[in-house]
């Protein structure tokens, strides 16, 4: 597995509205585009990274405002531009379409994106999605349970707390998502910390935070992608998650027809870094099933 340092030199850049924009491209076939959570980047995507790598071309970028990427302080942060970011990037490499696997914020990234390849239709405009796989995330805002510091930090007075967040504060906040078998080693804390720090980016979490008021805003659009979505869909959920755990993956059972869930027992928020084996294999059993769908639809078409 790489470390932090060999993660970033092994990273490519591109512009998005001037700003520079980081990210991992590997493996080689169809395209999948990884989406990284909230407070975190693309290197939660480490310990997956080979075994994606191995059946297509994986491509993660780090958003604007995280990780390697650049957090100006002056730019007003949305999930609408970062799915704007995502095309972007895309677009840059030459690339229509692509699988999702998104976490998180990605999460959010990625039923926007759902709404604009629906939208897009048989006119084919913008990038085209051949399936969705989620983990963890509030894909719905009623069953979504922020953290206080979350509440905090997205609240009038979030500009002044961002100043007094620190290695230890930071680390027990987001010590608490994981299950408490499988939480981050010390060393790497301190990864996810240098990463989240990185350029001063504790002073623009709050406005990153600013997404969990448009996940209300958009909740028709986005969970409507969900229902009216024409590809395959299926969510990978570690329960013991605080955040969007369970009660996130029943209410995605409730909500979408015939949902596809996975649920990893004894796992939290991060399903990819806590169990890479079983994530792993779900995503292929997932992927498994694209295929033969495909394939099927293909012969369908021919007769």
């Amino acid at each position: 597995m790489e470390s932090l340092e060999q993660w970033r030199q092994g990273g490519k850049s591109f512009s998005h509205r001037n700003h520079s924009v980081f990210y991992r491209d590997g493996g080689e076939g169809a395209a999948l585009l990884c989406l990284h959570g909230f407070p975190t980047a693309s290197f939660d995507f480490v310990r997956i990274w080979d075994g994606l790598c191995s059946d297509l071309r994986t491509i993660a970028p780090d958003f604007l405002g995280f990780g390697f990427s650049d957090k100006p302080k002056d730019h007003r942060y949305s999930i609408l531009d970062q799915a704007d970011l995502a095309q972007a990037l895309m677009l840059h490499l030459g690339l229509n379409r692509c699988h999702l696997l998104a976490h998180d914020y990605g999460v959010s990234v990625a039923q926007e994106l759902l709404a604009r390849h629906l939208e897009g239709g048989a006119q084919g405009e913008g990038l085209q999605l051949l399936s969705v796989c989620f983990l963890n995330g509030g894909l719905f805002p009623e069953a979504h349970r922020p953290r206080a510091i979350q509440r905090i930090l997205a609240g009038p007075l979030g500009g002044i707390a961002s100043r007094f967040i620190g290695p230890r504060s930071f680390g027990r906040s987001l010590a608490a998502v994981f299950a408490s078998e499988t939480r981050p080693q010390p060393l790497e804390m301190r990864d996810f910390w240098r990463l989240a720090s990185r350029q001063e980016g504790t002073r623009v979490v709050h406005k990153l935070l600013d997404y969990m008021r448009e996940r209300r805003i958009h909740r028709e659009r986005w969970v409507g992608a969900l229902q009216r979505s024409t590809i395959p869909l299926r969510l990978i959920n570690g329960p013991l998650d605080p955040v969007s755990g369970r009660e996130s993956a029943m209410r995605y059972q409730q909500v979408v027809a015939k949902a596809d869930v996975a649920l990893l027992e004894g796992i939290g928020h991060y399903p990819h870094f806590e169990a890479p084996h079983r994530t792993l294999k779900a995503w292929r059993e997932f992927q498994a099933r694209f295929e033969a769908e495909s394939a099927h639809s293909g012969r369908q078409t021919c007769r």
